[in-house]
């Protein structure tokens, strides 16, 4: 894909520097051996690859590389990473800087950004040094939309048994619960495939719903992005859309979806309030940490024709939060041990395929110890949340 980026100089790339250089987990798609020149008074743009050095170490100790390895990082490194917007209410939010100047790596998957707020807990973001845009032999930029450049068909006949996760905001407990259904799908015999639509670029996510038993697992930077913040609706509804075809072309039973942070982010609020999203989906389930978020959340899916299917989430872990939800909502709270059931899995799914995809599945209250246990073990570093001492968490634990 060529992409206008004016007059710019450039300087020679070494195979052997770059080969040398951390390359990050957003640029896992793209061939770099291409690279051949570095573009040096360039404007970047979205996707736009940069080598750059690292000058100060900040809340990213860590880079998490194209395998999903975090390598440690130390001043004077060269990483290959991409630039970026970032939208993270716990963590930074970040916009792609206008010039080659110094800038910040605001995700741990790669994303170079320039900071326009933090949260409160946040250390000072590691500080990047810009070498130069990654070009081809012929001055070519090197963009994460080169590797969505061929449009994927639509598979014939009916499309798998496709569920979304969406939640009240960053850190509701929505990956958890939908590596637990891809469990529970899974061991029901099914072959499970899984996406994270919107979000920013980084692996855990993807890794935790491989390790629970989906594949094949794709996010956005297979449909050319680093992050999906301030892309636009039509482009997020593109990724949703060549995402769930892929998953129906690899010949998945069941799919399950993530749709990043919360309701009233705005590309997550543009993509659950489109035709094609509802059409593309059989049921949406709904994390929260309390039961005020659950009552708000499914009002507002409501509003927009996608009464969820069941409640999900932190609040799963709290008996008095999911009394609270159920009595305020009417609706059922799935807990961990029942989305990761087999046989609550295998009902699911019959149900689902049936027309009209009348669910007859009831669940027990979650058991909040038991709730606590599973979630611990799908957590990094264990039961507690990293920095819970000090109410800081540990820089590199950060994405």
């Amino acid at each position: 894909m060529d992409l206008d980026h004016g007059t710019a100089t450039s300087e020679p790339l070494a195979p052997e520097r770059l080969m040398h250089a951390k390359h990050a987990y957003t640029t896992r798609h793209l061939d770099l051996t291409v690279a051949r020149q570095l573009r040096t008074d360039a404007v970047p743009s979205t996707g736009d690859v940069v080598l750059a050095r690292v000058a100060a170490i900040g809340q990213h100790t860590k880079i998490e590389q194209t395998d999903g390895r975090r390598a440690t990082l130390f001043p004077g490194d060269e990483v290959v990473v991409v630039y970026g917007d970032r939208y993270a209410p716990d963590q930074f939010h970040a916009s792609v800087p206008t010039d080659l100047g110094p800038c910040s790596l605001v995700a741990a998957g790669g994303i170079a950004a320039q900071v326009e707020a933090a949260h409160g807990r946040m250390q000072e973001a590691t500080t990047l040094e810009p070498v130069g845009l990654l070009a081809d032999a012929a001055g070519r930029q090197l963009n994460l939309r080169d590797v969505a450049a061929q449009e994927i068909p639509r598979a014939s006949g009916p499309r798998p048994v496709t569920i979304a996760v969406v939640g009240t905001s960053m850190n509701s407990g929505k990956t958890t619960s939908a590596a637990y259904l891809v469990r529970g799908l899974r061991l029901a015999g099914l072959r499970v495939g899984a996406a994270k639509v919107t979000g920013t670029g980084a692996g855990g996510d993807i890794w935790l719903l491989s390790d629970a038993g989906a594949f094949p697992v794709y996010d956005f930077t297979l449909a050319g992005l680093p992050s999906t913040y301030r892309v636009g609706p039509a482009e997020v509804l593109r990724v949703f859309v060549d995402l769930t075809s892929r998953l129906a072309l690899d010949g998945c039973d069941a799919v399950v979806i993530e749709v990043a942070d919360g309701v009233f982010q705005q590309e997550t609020a543009a993509l659950l309030a489109d035709p094609v999203f509802h059409e593309g989906i059989d049921a949406v389930l709904f994390a929260a940490a309390d039961a005020l978020g659950a009552v708000a959340g499914t009002a507002w899916l409501r509003e927009r024709g996608l009464a969820p299917l069941a409640l999900t989430g932190v609040l799963s872990a709290s008996p008095l939060a999911t009394l609270e939800a159920v009595s305020a909502t009417h609706d059922q709270v799935w807990g961990l041990q029942h989305l990761g059931d087999p046989d609550a899995a295998a009902r699911l799914y019959a149900d689902l395929r049936k027309p009209g995809g009348v669910v007859t599945t009831d669940a027990v209250d979650p058991k909040p110890t038991t709730e606590i246990d599973l979630a611990a073990r799908t957590a990094p570093e264990g039961p507690l949340p990293p920095g819970a001492a000090t109410g800081r968490p540990e820089r590199d634990q950060v994405a």
